[in-house]
């Protein structure tokens, strides 16, 4: 050692470690989307875009009301317009270069003004006019034509005054337009594409990898109702990167199911019944718009979630719906009663209610109740905090990995996470929490291999579904009488 002579200073590292922040309750949406209205349609194609706002959402997808063919485009309404949720993560799966049909020599009249409106939706960047059939050479967008999409997603096609195609009365057209049609239950289950590329679902695992963030809800309103689509979302919730879980949204398929009364038959013979999976009936209404429940739902997980500092320790039941009825997909309104409601609730399936208060959020249970009533599987918002602990304990000491093993490593572990949980009861998101190191738990062959165990206690709080007032008649205030 150098020789030293006065006073000096050093540091150790510090014994307690920090938390990281997670985002409890973030969604990924897996759907179509329609880019034909982008500035480039191939710029989100089985590639995750985080979005913080509608006019993000809008540059980067596109927007529809037809949310039969553009099923992103519901979720974007829902979370920005109705409940104000952010941030979002969509994953578009509709590929203009494989899910697209064409139009070929296409003459269509001119009105009056020189223009011409379509609804198809058209790729632009695949757009060529014609003055005629027999014309060889095409005309020139910018100097005899202009193309663009107006605000109701129409392609509206302007001849210019000082253009070759001034005096046409018509044009003729040559294009392809994006067939979301096309779009079919595998593409949004993915897989890999001819480079190794992940797609659809698949794409799940590299969320934290592309935003720093883990998933918290995966949902795909208007491909939930198809059991495959639903059994692989269930099974890719549970292991998001081997490290992660987080629940899946899912819906029963009201074209199927009509009447409460045989959601329970569809729903356990197409498997609806995972431990982090919610199933929801029927639709929901919104003036003449009609979602799906699991759409609304994942706006009040968020609202809840922001209420309590991204803590998901409130179930999602009895909070308002931005609703004004409840309806199956084709419109066709259904009325609930409260036992109708409860009945649903006990087979593991939330819904609405309208019953004090407005339209409220109805259910409590995941989609394995009743089959399984272990607390941490069944009830929501107690499954949702295990898998928040999951993430906050991975993300936290994954900074510990590979340090030497020694008291001062497993105190700091157990000391830190003590205090951490300490706070959350202290602030009511937990009833109580211990956590130890366990001699039992780490046997010396494991502890050769560098293999340490914590044993974390915790106690979320469940909901309290059923209060009861007991009234008795009480005889001996009479009394009063004689006062």
């Amino acid at each position: 050692m150098a020789f030293f002579h006065g006073v000096k200073a050093s540091e150790v590292p510090t014994s307690v470690v920090a938390p990281v922040a997670t985002t409890a309750g973030l969604p990924v949406v897996f759907g179509t989307a329609p880019v034909h209205l982008t500035d480039d349609p191939t710029a989100y194609v089985n590639r995750p875009v985080i979005c913080y706002s509608w006019a993000e959402a809008e540059a980067a997808l596109g927007y529809s009301d037809d949310w039969d063919k553009y099923t992103l485009c519901e979720a974007m309404y829902s979370e920005f317009k109705l409940y104000a949720v952010k941030p979002i993560i969509f994953v578009n799966v509709l590929n203009p270069a494989v899910h697209k049909s064409s139009v070929s020599g296409a003459e269509k009249n001119l009105a009056a003004d020189k223009t011409l409106t379509l609804e198809e939706p058209i790729l632009l960047a695949s757009l060529k006019v014609k003055a005629s059939p027999e014309a060889e050479a095409d005309a020139v967008l910018g100097t005899d034509y202009t193309a663009a999409y107006n605000d109701d997603g129409k392609l509206v096609i302007t001849v210019l005054a000082d253009g070759a195609l001034a005096s046409n009365t018509s044009i003729v057209l040559t294009y392809d337009k994006v067939d979301p049609t096309a779009v079919t239950a595998n593409s949004v289950i993915g897989g890999a594409d001819s480079n190794g590329n992940p797609t659809g679902l698949e794409l799940i695992d590299s969320i934290y990898t592309l935003f720093a963030m883990v998933p918290g809800i995966v949902a795909a309103p208007g491909w939930s109702e198809n059991p495959t689509v639903a059994a692989v979302m269930k099974a890719k919730c549970l292991n998001i990167s081997e490290l992660f879980r987080c629940i899946c949204l899912t819906d029963v398929d009201t074209a199927s199911v009509t009447s409460y009364s045989g959601v329970n038959t569809w729903k356990n013979n197409n498997n609806y019944t995972g431990t982090n999976q919610v199933v929801c009936w029927p639709c929901v209404k919104q003036g003449d718009m009609v979602f799906h429940m699991s759409t609304h739902i994942m706006g009040i997980i968020g609202v809840t979630d922001a209420a309590n500092d991204d803590v998901p320790y409130q179930s999602p039941s009895n909070q308002t719906l931005q609703a004004t009825g409840l309806c199956l997909k084709n419109g066709t309104e259904v009325n609930l009663s409260l036992p109708q409601a409860n009945l649903l609730n006990s087979q593991g399936v939330m819904t609405g209610l309208n019953f004090s208060g407005g339209w409220k959020s109805w259910g409590n249970y995941t989609g394995a109740y009743p089959g399984t009533t272990d607390v941490k599987d069944s009830f929501i918002c107690v499954r949702r905090m295990f898998d928040w602990q999951y993430q906050t304990f991975v993300l936290t000491y994954w900074q510990k990995v590979d340090q030497p093993l020694t008291p001062r490593l497993i105190k700091t572990i157990v000391d830190s996470e003590q205090i951490r949980l300490n706070g959350l009861v202290s602030r009511g998101f937990l009833l109580g929490a211990d956590v130890k190191f366990l001699e039992e738990e780490n046997p010396d062959t494991d502890l050769l291999a560098g293999i340490i165990r914590i044993h974390s206690y915790i106690t979320p709080p469940v909901p309290a579904q059923e209060i009861e007032d007991i009234l008795e008649y009480d005889v001996s205030n009479f009394k009063a009488l004689f006062s």
